[in-house]
């Protein structure tokens, strides 16, 4: 019979577990050419207004497979359910074997990618952050400045949100983690005010726009994991010094780069893959003049990674 494993002992495995350098490791790994990572599986629904992903893969001669469900359901919160969902499903890669199911209710999702913001924060980030702008008031926009400890020193956080509610709620949390916290639904003012910003709303209409963001800013953006998602203006990636996707065959049918390429702002060969850049820094950022993107979709080697870790750690 396979490990089902529930949320309250994944979260106390994850706690034992280098999230940031396993997540590092899949992206290099990844851009190696060594995972197997099918086109991602999806629907979509309009009443309620959500979607469902299937991301599935398995590193080349490694022990398992893993297949991982996730949904995102805007309305959830409205009914007190979070508004992403989702369980990883873990295989044995010689015999198909289900070794383990981790219920995870999205949770790791969440987590991989907080830890993949780490992972670009540690080779793009600005040398000197004056303030982190943060749009999404969201769990993801919490986990992403959480996750941030230790990689950059930067404390001081002004953040967009969409009511007040959520903009009071995400302001206490973080406050009550030691960090200085203003709110505003005014996007100009978090871009003027930060040359470190975090994307992660499921807008479908850009939040940017090119005007509005510094020179030398730096820029991550995970909330465009769909076709039709969108956060950024096309300007906004046509002005970039440097543009970086976790994936390439992804960027060209979702996310910000998908949208800017489609739209003639940039061009497929002026992206890079993560895992290049993290194996060669000096395809990034070169210097605090310029303006740098991250555009994460999402990939399966990251929920290999951290399904594995889990496994390991509860096992």
């Amino acid at each position: 019979m396979p490990l089902i494993v529930e949320l309250d002992r994944i979260e106390e495995a994850v706690k034992d577990i280098n999230v940031i350098q396993d997540i590092e490791d899949g992206f290099v790994a990844y851009s190696q050419g060594n995972v197997q990572v099918p086109p991602v599986g999806e629907m979509h629904f309009e009443n309620p207004p959500g979607n469902v992903h299937i991301k599935y893969g398995a590193i080349n001669k490694d022990d398992y497979y893993v297949i991982k469900l996730a949904s995102g359901f805007n309305d959830n919160p409205n009914v007190g359910i979070p508004r992403v969902q989702g369980m990883m499903l873990i295989f044995n890669q010689r015999t198909g074997e289900p070794v383990a199911f981790l219920l995870d209710q999205g949770y790791l999702t969440n987590v991989r990618t907080a830890a993949a913001g780490a992972v670009v924060a540690k080779i793009m980030a600005p040398k000197n952050i004056s303030r982190i702008g943060v749009f999404g008031t969201g769990v993801q926009g919490r986990m992403q400045i959480e996750y941030l400890k230790g990689i950059v020193d930067c404390t001081d956080v002004i953040a967009w949100g969409r009511s007040d509610e959520s903009m009071a709620s995400y302001k206490n949390g973080l406050e009550a983690q030691g960090y200085t916290v203003e709110t505003t639904q005014d996007a100009g003012v978090v871009a003027a005010e930060s040359n470190f910003i975090i994307m992660s709303t499921p807008s479908l209409t850009p939040l940017l726009n090119a005007d509005q963001v510094q020179p030398g800013t730096h820029i991550t953006a995970m909330g465009s994991d769909t076709p039709d998602k969108i956060e950024l203006e096309p300007d906004v990636l046509g002005n970039a010094d440097v543009i970086v996707v976790d994936s390439l065959p992804q960027s060209k049918l979702r996310g910000e780069v998908a949208q800017s390429t489609k739209a003639g702002a940039i061009t497929e060969e002026s992206v890079l893959e993560l895992g290049n850049v993290i194996q060669d820094p000096s395809l990034g950022r070169t210097s605090d003049t310029q303006t740098t993107i991250a555009d994460l979709t999402g990939v399966a080697v990251q929920d290999i990674q951290i399904s594995k870790a889990v496994y390991h750690a509860v096992k």
